[in-house]
């Protein structure tokens, strides 16, 4: 049919944007509830749970460069880095001047799924060859923004 189908892998991708189902989501938007007073925990399942996050806007940087090019291919779209839940939390905490976060947090059971993966992690190599593409957001700087536009959306 001489379509030009191009096909990109997104690992988890994340934004201020994410409905709150999702745990970065809910981690910073509980995060901003308890920096304003209007919750004092957060109850999770597995804080060991390992993933490749990236932030959304540079995902789409990487959807438009696929689209640019003369012949269509499949991309694999991710940080290659891996951050586990209690990374995400120490990082959101301190965020908020909170170093010791264990308290804010707690587990239940029914939040941890049973089929759970425990490790995902991605490798960007031929979209940086063949894009010339990389995250330019850091996880860090991601989760930052996210809880700072939870605060905003919340005050």
């Amino acid at each position: 049919y001489s379509l030009f189908t191009t096909n990109g892998i997104l690992f988890n991708h994340e934004s201020p944007l994410r409905g709150k189902e999702f745990v970065t989501r809910k981690i910073t938007d509980g995060i901003a509830k308890i920096k304003l007073g209007i919750e004092d925990k957060i109850t999770l399942g597995n804080l060991d749970a390992k993933r490749d996050w990236g932030f959304a806007g540079d995902y789409v940087e990487a959807m438009h460069l696929m689209m640019q090019k003369d012949h269509p291919d499949d991309y694999v779209i991710c940080t290659g880095v891996q951050h586990s839940i209690r990374n995400l939390l120490e990082i959101a905490f301190n965020h908020i001047g909170i170093n010791e976060w264990e308290s804010y947090v707690q587990t239940d059971p029914r939040f941890k799924r049973p089929a759970e993966v425990h490790s995902l992690i991605g490798s960007a190599k031929k979209s940086q060859e063949k894009l010339n593409w990389k995250p330019k957001t850091t996880f860090e700087d991601m989760i930052k923004l996210m809880i700072d536009e939870d605060i905003r959306r919340l005050s």
